[in-house]
């Protein structure tokens, strides 16, 4: 752990810098799977299966009778959580639904915009220490509700073959019933051609590690979209003396322990708040079952101290977390101040877990910085926007010389003429 007293400004960039791990260029191994996958099929997915996972798998997809086992080994009580976090992910995507914007730009000339769903999306769900079956409800719900026509998943199977029954469970629960026991590189290889068994897909979804990125960002060059780089996972907890430091230790707890790599922040006022929070980490820290991960996490942890407030907000918009707590007194009125956030959460009653699993917003974030830039999941990832334009004679003649010397300006002469030609088709009428 790190912790700094009023850092100046010009320090916060070496601050703000995520952890490195150790950086390896997979873009040999990622080309061979890939081609591999493409010329041969279900058989190099069961290859690669046995020599990345040590699993043997005979049947890629998973059967029916297996969604039916995994319906019978998750707890009632498990079942009525999922089913309250996937109404209230399934109303606030619902709620981001668009209406046909439509506008007359010049009379006789009409212009709007449609919305259509991607048809094929591909939802990769990690399997590794811990299995993201919440991922499943993040992913699929959108894409139910924005109409995608397929939505198959990728999922790791452990080296027997199986498949964990909360995946298959919440899988089962959205209509997904086109699921792989496939994981890392190959995965993303068989949604980006297609096999024997694998639907081909026109967009990936999903976290996963340098291995799983590195075959994203390849399967763009093949021409198939992915959802935003990802990266570890981060949160910055903003915090001041109206706050308990039991919660905030908490929250950093909670983040540390998704893996090594990733990151947690807290800024406050003052040196004594700082103080205070980390004696209660030192305190939750031993007893939690993932406190090795945990604890090599909160080696990158960065504890930060401003006197001014607009100071602190500064470095907040600075680091751009991928999570955000607002457990500080008047968070509410801070809230126009953030520029730069994957998802924020307002008030000491209102902990990262709660997003990252039921209160509705979706937990698939930018990391990394990125919040500079890109957005959360949300329904519009699942969707494309498609323009239209109406021109009739009236809208032709009121923007007719308009085009023809902006045309003639760029020296794209047949771009002139697809005009002139008919307005000299009217003229003579």
């Amino acid at each position: 752990m790190k912790k700094v007293i009023n850092p100046q400004p010009q320090s916060w960039s070496q601050l703000t810098a995520r952890p490195q791990m150790r950086k390896v260029d997979l873009s040999q191994l990622v080309e061979e799977v890939f081609q591999d996958v493409r010329s041969r099929g279900d058989a190099a997915l069961r290859k690669y299966t046995a020599l990345f996972d040590k699993a043997k798998i005979d049947q890629i997809e998973v059967d029916s009778e297996a969604f039916k086992r995994a319906e019978s080994q998750v707890s009632a009580p498990l079942k009525e959580a999922i089913e309250k976090a996937r109404k209230n992910i399934e109303r606030f995507h619902r709620a981001q639904q668009q209406e046909v914007v439509k506008v007359t730009t010049t009379p006789g000339i009409e212009c709007w915009q449609e919305t259509r769903a991607i048809e094929s999306v591909g939802l990769y769900i990690p399997a590794g220490s811990a299995p993201l079956f919440s991922t499943i409800l993040m992913l699929g719900i959108p894409a139910q509700i924005a109409g995608c026509k397929d939505i198959v998943l990728c999922t790791p199977c452990s080296s027997d073959g199986q498949i964990d029954p909360c995946i298959l469970y919440t899988a089962q629960l959205l209509g997904i019933t086109k699921v792989y026991k496939l994981g890392g590189i190959q995965a993303i290889a068989a949604l980006t051609y297609g096999t024997e068994t694998v639907t081909k897909v026109y967009k990936v979804f999903g976290p996963g590690n340098q291995y799983v990125t590195a075959a994203k960002q390849y399967a763009m060059l093949e021409g198939v979209a992915m959802d935003m780089p990802a990266g570890p996972s981060e949160l910055l907890v903003l915090t001041d003396n109206s706050t308990e430091p039991a919660f905030v230790a908490s929250d950093l707890l909670s983040q540390a322990e998704h893996g090594a790599d990733s990151q947690v922040v807290c800024v406050a006022e003052t040196e004594s708040q700082l103080d205070a929070v980390i004696e209660q980490v030192n305190l939750q820290l031993p007893v939690l079952d993932r406190s090795d991960i945990a604890s090599k996490a909160l080696e990158n942890a960065v504890f930060v101290a401003l006197d001014r407030v607009e100071d602190r907000m500064r470095f907040i918009n600075a680091y751009a977390p991928e999570h955000l707590i607002m457990a500080c007194q008047n968070a509410d009125l801070l809230l126009a101040d953030i520029e730069n956030a994957g998802s924020v959460f307002v008030g000491k009653y209102s902990p990262e877990s709660a997003g990252d699993y039921a209160s509705g917003t979706n937990h698939t974030l930018p990391t990394n910085g990125a919040a500079k830039a890109y957005s959360g999941i949300d329904l519009s990832a699942f969707q494309k926007k498609i323009s239209f334009q109406k021109l009739s004679k009236e809208g032709l003649l009121a923007i007719g010389q308009t085009v023809e010397l902006m045309a003639e300006a760029e020296g794209l002469a047949a771009h002139k003429n697809a005009i002139s030609i008919r307005l000299n088709a009217l003229n003579n009428e």
